[in-house]
């Protein structure tokens, strides 16, 4: 029962910080640029 209740509270935080599941996407969307771009300048580099 305690795990259901803390899934329930992380669900609900996490929705609160981006507001809806679009900005959620949005946020990963932009996570995983960030990334893209870090490797692609890491492998300019080389």
């Amino acid at each position: 029962m305690k795990k259901v209740i803390l899934a329930s509270i992380a669900a609900t935080v996490m929705l609160a910080g981006c507001n809806t599941f679009h900005g959620f996407g949005q946020d990963v969307s932009k996570a995983g640029k960030a990334v893209s771009n870090t490797a692609t300048k890491t492998q300019e580099k080389m």
